[in-house]
C-alpha cells in the first residue's frame, strides 16, 4: 500500500474523526494559452496562464484554483468516468479544499510542473473534487485512505479503476524522491506500469478492498439492541474524556489539537447532570480551563478575531492559519455557554470576537456566510510567494515600529510596545519553534500568544489594571490597522448550507444567552438567505451550496448539487435554535417541513438511523453513516436531538421512536467508546429522560413575559424546548399541541409552566421559583 507516512504533511482530518450531477455531461475542452486571471494558491502572482482546463466552467473556489494548471483535470461527473472506461484507464482523484495549506503545496510542487502533468494526462483521467461541495464522495474515498494507510487528511490523493473502485491511496505526496517517502513521480510510473503489467490483479484487490469496506461500513440494528442506558454511556465517556485531558493546556491530546466542541458540550451537559459531585466540577473545569487556553492561545486571533482551524503543537500556540465557518460557530456557542454557566464575562467577550469576525469578514451582503479565509497570503504587495501565516504574524521590530510611545506612569522607562510584547509573548528573534516551522515560512517570526495574566503584567510595569487593559485594546487597534494593508488570504466564498446552519446556530443561541437582539437578527436574515438561496420551493428539499459570482450576486451551479444529511440536521438545527431565540413561529413550521424531507431522503427503513447522502447515485460506491463526532459533530447524532425537539414542538410521538432507533443502531459505539460520539452520548439523555418542554404563557411584548424569558436564558438547562403560549389559535403551537389551549395566566401576569410529555407543572411567575425549577 502506498500512502503518505509524513502525515503532519497534510491538512488534518480530525483525530476523532447528487445524482443529477453525476449524471450531468456537457462538452468542454483543454486549452492552452488563454489569458485569465489567477485564482489563488500558492503560486506567484500572473494574470497570463498557459493552460486552461474544464474547471474554469465551476464555480467552487477550490475547483477554479485549479483551472490553469497543465493537468487534464476532470470535475465529478459522467465524462470523466465514460472517458475512463472509453481508454481502459486508471482514475487519479484528488480531493481537498481551497484554504487548504498542504493542498496549495502539492499544486505547486507537482500539479504545475510540466512533466508530472504529462505523466498525469498520458496515464490517468484525472479528477478534482471539492470535499466542501461533495462530502459524499470525500468519505466513501477517505474512508478507504483511513482504512488502508495511517491515516486521513487533505489533499486526498487516490487512484481508482475505471469502474471508480479504490486500490491505492494517501494524503500529500513530494514531488521527488525523498530519504524516507516515494516521490508523486515514482509513484505514478510505478502505477502506470501496474495497471499495465498486472491489470486483473489490480481489479482483484480492488475488489477484495471493496468488499472489506462494505462489511466494516455497516451501521444498523443487530437482534434486540435498544438504545443503551444513559448513565453507563455519559460515564464511561466522561472517564475517556478525562483520561485524555491535558491538565496543563487543556483539550484532549498532546498535538495536534483541535477545538472540538462536541467535546466540551460534553462536558457542560455531564456538569449540569451531577453539579454537586466531584466528576461534575471536574468536567467543568475541564472545558472552561480548555476554553481559556484557546483564547490566550494562537489558535485565537488576538488581532483580527476568530480562531483558526487546529494547533500544530501542545500549547495551542502555533497554528494552521486557515479560518473554518463551522468552527466559529460551534465555538460562539461554547464560549456563550460558558458564560451563561460561569458568569465570567471573559467568555462573552470571546462569543463576541468570533461574531464580530464572522459579521466582518465572512458575511455576504445578501445575507449567507462564506466558508473560509486560507491560510496562506502574500507578505507584501511585492512578494511573488504566498506564505502561511503571513497576514497574522509580526516580527519584534514591526511591534516596536508600530507602537514607540513611552509608557506613563510605568515603574521603568518603557514603551507600548515593551508592554505589548511581554503580554503576547513576543520575542527578537521569533517564538516559533522550528519543529512547528518545516518550511521556514516563520522565521523571525512571532504569533500572538497571551503570556501572562492582566495582573502579572500590570504589576511586572506598575500599571493599573484599566490602565492595562486600555493600552493593550489601543495597541491591538493600531496592529489591526497595520494588517488591513497586507495583502489578504483569499477567502473561499462559498456558502453550505450546513455551515450556514451552524453560524445560525451560533448566533441564534449567543444571542439569546448573551440578550443581544442583533445577533438574533443576524441568524434570521442568514435563515432567510437560506430559504431564497438553498431551497427549492417546490420539490421541499434544500440544496448543497451557492456562491458569489460577478458584481457579488449570488449564483448556483449550472446543475445545482443536492443537499445531504448533515445540510438538513444543521439547518433543522439552526431553525428550532432561532424560534426560541426570536419566537417566530415560521421557523417551527420550517424545521418540520425539512425533518418530513429528511427522513424521506435518507431514512434507512431497515437497518435505522440516517444515511449521509441519498440513493439513486451510482457514482457512489457506498452509502455511509458517520460514526465519529469530530470538528463537527456527526449528522446522526445531532438528528437524535432534532427528532426529540421536532416531536415536542409537533407532538408526533413517532419521531421519539426514530431517535430511540438511531441510539439502538449505535449501541455497540456507544457503550464501548462513547467519547467518539459525545454529541450522541448525551443526547442518550435527552431520549431517556424525556426533553423538558418550558412553556411561557405571555404577550410577545410584554415586560413580565420578556423578564421570565431572560430568566429561561440565564440558565445553562441541557435537554429543554422553549416555547411561546401567545393566545394565537392559528398559530403553529396551538394546531399542533392542543395543551397549550388549556394553560393560562396567572393572576393576569406572564407565567411559565414546566412540562414533560405534555403534563404540566403548577404555574410559576417569579424568576427565583422558575430558575430553582429549571435546576432541578
Amino acid at each position: 500500500m502506498i500512502s503518505a507516512p509524513l502525515l503532519r504533511r497534510c491538512c488534518l482530518l480530525s483525530r476523532r474523526a447528487g445524482a443529477n450531477r453525476a449524471a450531468w455531461t456537457r462538452r468542454t475542452v483543454f486549452l492552452r494559452g488563454g489569458p485569465a486571471m489567477a485564482t489563488g494558491g500558492k503560486s506567484s502572482r500572473s494574470s497570463i496562464h498557459r493552460y486552461t482546463n474544464r474547471l474554469i466552467n465551476e464555480k467552487s473556489p477550490y475547483l477554479l484554483q485549479h483551472a490553469h494548471n497543465p493537468v487534464d483535470w476532470y470535475p465529478w461527473g459522467q465524462e470523466a468516468f465514460d472517458k475512463a472506461k472509453k481508454e481502459n484507464k486508471l482514475i487519479f482523484l484528488s480531493v481537498g479544499y481551497s484554504t487548504c495549506h498542504w493542498c496549495h503545496v502539492m499544486e505547486q510542487e507537482s500539479f504545475k510542473n510540466k512533466e508530472i502533468g504529462k505523466i498525469l494526462n498520458d496515464n490517468f483521467v484525472c479528477i478534482k473534487v471539492d470535499r466542501e461541495e461533495r462530502p459524499d464522495v470525500d468519505k466513501v474515498y477517505m474512508t478507504f485512505v483511513q482504512a488502508t494507510s495511517s491515516g486521513g487528511g487533505w489533499p486526498m490523493s487516490v487512484w481508482l479503476t475505471p469502474d471508480l473502485k479504490p486500490f491505492i491511496g494517501g494524503t500529500y505526496f513530494p514531488p521527488e524522491d525523498g530519504i524516507y517517502q516515494v516521490g508523486f513521480r515514482t509513484v505514478l510510473l510505478r502505477i502506470a506500469d501496474q495497471w499495465k503489467r498486472n491489470k486483473n490483479a489490480l481489479l482483484e484487490n480492488s475488489q477484495r478492498i471493496m468488499s472489506a469496506l462494505l462489511a466494516r461500513a455497516e451501521i444498523s440494528i443487530k437482534g434486540e439492541d435498544s438504545p443503551p442506558p444513559f448513565p453507563e454511556v455519559m460515564a464511561r465517556c466522561f472517564q475517556q474524556l478525562s483520561e485524555s485531558y491535558d491538565e496543563e493546556y487543556g483539550g484532549f491530546s498532546e498535538f495536534p489539537k483541535f477545538p472540538t466542541p462536541v467535546n466540551l458540550n460534553f462536558l457542560f451537559t455531564y456538569w449540569a447532570l451531577h453539579r454537586a459531585s466531584p466528576d461534575g466540577a471536574r468536567a467543568l473545569q475541564m472545558a472552561l480551563h480548555t476554553l481559556k487556553m484557546m483564547a490566550y492561545g494562537g489558535i485565537h486571533d488576538h488581532i483580527a478575531q476568530g480562531f483558526h482551524r487546529y494547533s500544530t503543537d501542545q500549547r495551542w500556540h502555533v497554528p494552521h492559519f486557515e479560518k473554518m465557518l463551522y468552527d466559529q460557530g460551534q465555538l460562539a456557542v461554547a464560549y456563550a455557554r460558558a458564560f451563561q454557566i460561569s458568569g465570567d464575562d471573559f467568555f462573552a467577550d470571546v462569543a463576541a470576537d468570533v461574531l464580530l469576525y464572522v459579521s466582518r469578514d465572512l458575511s455576504d451582503r445578501a445575507g449567507g456566510f462564506y466558508s473560509a479565509e486560507d491560510a496562506d497570503s502574500y507578505p507584501t504587495a511585492k512578494s511573488k510567494e504566498k506564505r502561511e501565516g503571513a497576514f497574522c504574524v509580526w516580527t519584534a521590530e514591526e511591534i516596536q515600529r508600530l507602537l514607540p510611545e513611552p509608557v506613563e506612569g510605568a515603574s521603568e522607562r518603557k514603551t507600548l510596545a515593551d508592554v505589548f510584547m511581554h503580554h503576547y509573548g513576543v520575542k527578537e528573534g521569533g517564538n516559533v519553534s522550528p519543529a512547528k516551522d518545516p518550511h521556514k515560512e516563520l522565521r523571525g517570526q512571532n504569533v500572538l500568544i497571551v503570556q501572562y495574566s492582566l495582573e502579572l503584567t500590570a504589576a511586572r510595569f506598575g500599571l493599573g489594571l484599566e490602565q492595562l487593559k486600555m493600552m493593550l485594546a489601543k495597541s491591538r487597534e493600531r496592529l489591526c490597522e497595520a494588517r488591513g494593508h497586507r495583502p489578504r488570504p483569499h477567502l473561499d466564498t462559498k456558502m453550505l448550507a450546513s455551515w450556514n446552519g451552524l453560524m445560525i446556530s451560533g448566533f441564534a443561541q449567543s444571542g439569546m444567552i448573551l440578550g443581544k437582539e442583533e445577533y438574533v437578527s443576524r441568524a434570521g436574515r442568514a435563515a432567510d438567505f437560506l430559504r431564497g438561496h438553498l431551497f427549492d420551493v417546490s420539490s421541499g428539499r434544500l440544496l448543497r451550496s451557492c456562491y458569489r459570482g460577478k458584481g457579488s450576486l449570488v449564483e448556483q451551479s449550472a446543475v445545482p448539487i443536492q443537499g445531504f444529511l448533515e445540510d438538513y440536521v444543521f439547518v433543522i438545527q439552526a431553525l428550532f435554535d432561532l424560534y426560541e431565540a426570536s419566537l417566530n413561529q415560521g421557523w417551527l413550521e420550517w424545521a418540520v417541513q425539512l425533518q418530513r424531507k429528511q427522513d424521506e431522503l435518507f431514512w434507512d427503513s431497515k437497518g435505522f438511523a440516517y444515511f449521509s447522502s441519498e440513493a439513486g447515485d451510482s457514482s457512489l460506491l457506498l452509502r455511509l453513516k458517520d460514526d465519529q463526532d469530530g470538528v463537527e459533530p456527526s449528522a446522526n447524532s445531532v438528528a437524535v436531538a432534532n427528532l426529540l425537539r421536532a416531536a415536542c414542538y409537533s407532538g408526533n410521538m413517532e419521531w421519539v421512536e426514530k431517535a430511540g432507533q438511531i441510539l439502538a443502531a449505535f449501541s455497540e459505539r456507544l457503550l464501548k467508546i462513547p467519547v467518539a460520539l459525545p454529541e450522541m452520548a448525551q443526547a442518550t439523555v435527552a431520549f431517556h429522560r424525556t426533553l423538558k418542554q418550558v412553556v411561557i404563557c405571555g404577550a410577545p411584548e410584554g415586560e413580565d413575559t420578556k423578564d421570565l424569558l431572560r430568566c429561561v436564558h440565564s440558565v445553562f438547562t441541557p435537554n429543554k424546548v422553549l416555547m411561546l403560549a401567545d393566545g394565537d389559535s392559528t398559530g403553529f403551537l396551538y394546531h399542533h399541541l392542543p395543551f397549550l389551549s388549556s394553560l393560562e395566566r396567572k393572576e393576569g401576569k406572564a407565567t411559565a409552566y414546566l412540562c414533560e410529555n405534555f403534563a404540566c407543572s403548577l404555574p410559576v411567575t417569579s424568576c427565583q421559583e422558575l430558575r430553582r425549577l429549571l435546576l432541578l
